[in-house]
């Protein structure tokens, strides 16, 4: 496999357009070496239509994370995401409290919101009156904060690189699917099924990514937003009969598009095995997914793998697991892991484009693991970066 890597960084020496969006520009370091580096040209929507306004810099094997974190110390989360990753994210921390779950956190503004943190519930109930406010408030293009008491990590971290300058950050949302089939009603309904409060939380998630992109914007060339769907995995079971794929592709997409439209690059992480057609085909421009357990259902689909990858798609690999497996692997095993999971794959998808449109990540967030198991975590990665890239 690495061998197939050297052999992509060659190819790349002859100038001009490679296959699958990517372009070669040539810089010259200060001690006068030319280097080479990929510029990936990202589609406006991937279904259809290049996109020729902007290039973004995400050069192959760069390393970021899903999210969540297990650390109660803010700042010691915030350090070690800036000293981990290629492209840093804010840390989100469920251990602080209730209001740091991927559901709250996401709910402020939402009308009809009702918070019990002492019974540890959120829920929303038909408010005609909040409603019609925000309704008001919502114009073309809206923005809604996520507020210190809902994102204690996020906030220390503008915090924290007020002043530096960064290619890429990351930001999340909690996906409208996962959202709003998580989110109940004054009946304990999921809020999914009630088509105006469905559509109401489309509008506050697309809202609140627009707000990212802005805040982290400021010290970012480039803000990529990961829409997190962890119950794609889900749909098509009985629990969710009344989910409809059209329905589904509808919210993903537009919140694909707000993303893209407000100058982010929009990409989406799903921890389980999922529809990779109807994911691939949502106008994401990056797709996370575990590689560690599941690498191998994207050979499934390889027509629609291919094209995204065509297109400029970017597949982040998932591949150091946040599970209890992370107590029996090293950099080693993860790194043998990898190269099987490619050889495996390139038997139905193209080698050069797997290694060259590719991000690494660890398979979900590590809110649920100790703090040594998450620096164990994220040294695995950045060891199989350095393996793979180095």
């Amino acid at each position: 496999m690495r061998a197939v890597v050297n052999a992509i960084v060659e190819k790349a020496g002859e100038r001009g357009p490679l296959e699958g969006g990517c372009f070669l520009y040539h810089v010259r370091t200060a001690a006068g070496e030319a280097e080479n580096h990929f510029i990936y040209a990202v589609s406006a929507r991937l279904g259809g239509g290049g996109r020729e306004d902007w290039l973004t810099t995400i050069e192959p094997f760069s390393t970021t994370g899903i999210g969540s974190l297990p650390h109660t110390d803010v700042e010691a989360a915030v350090e070690l995401v800036l000293g981990s990753f290629d492209i840093p994210f804010w840390p989100q921390l469920p251990r602080l409290g209730f209001r740091e779950l991927m559901i709250p956190q996401y709910s402020e503004g939402m009308p009809g919101l009702r918070v019990d943190e002492a019974r540890g519930d959120v829920s929303v109930v038909r408010d005609e009156e909040e409603i019609r406010r925000f309704y008001e408030a919502s114009g073309e293009g809206f923005r809604v904060s996520i507020s210190e008491d809902y994102a204690r990590g996020l906030h220390a971290f503008l915090k924290r690189i007020e002043g530096r300058s960064f290619d890429l950050l990351k930001g999340h949302i909690t996906g409208p699917l996962t959202y709003t089939l998580g989110l109940q009603d004054g009946d304990g309904k999921p809020a999914y099924f009630d088509e105006e409060l469905r559509e109401i939380a489309l509008m506050l998630l697309a809202a609140k990514a627009r707000w990212q992109i802005d805040v982290l914007g400021k010290s970012a060339e480039e803000v990529i937003i990961f829409i997190d769907e962890p119950i794609l995995s889900a749909l098509g079971s009985t629990s969710y009969v009344g989910v409809s794929d059209d329905e589904a592709l509808r919210l993903l997409t537009q919140t694909a598009g707000a993303i893209r439209e407000a100058g982010g690059i929009p990409g989406i992480h799903c921890c389980g095995r999922a529809d990779w057609p109807l994911v691939l085909d949502s106008g994401v421009d990056i797709l996370n997914f575990d590689a560690y357990e599941f690498a191998q259902t994207l050979g499934i689909y390889p027509a629609e793998v291919t094209s995204f990858l065509e297109r400029g798609g970017i597949i982040a690999w998932g591949i150091v697991p946040t599970t209890d497996d992370i107590g029996q692997e090293t950099g080693e095993s993860i790194a043998e892991r990898f190269g099987e999971a490619i050889d495996g794959l390139s038997e139905r998808i193209p080698e050069d484009l797997l290694l060259r449109n590719i991000m690494l990540t660890p398979s979900c967030g590590t809110g649920s693991r100790t703090v040594e198991e998450t620096l164990k975590i994220f040294e695995i990665l950045g060891e199989l970066k350095e393996s793979v890239a180095g």
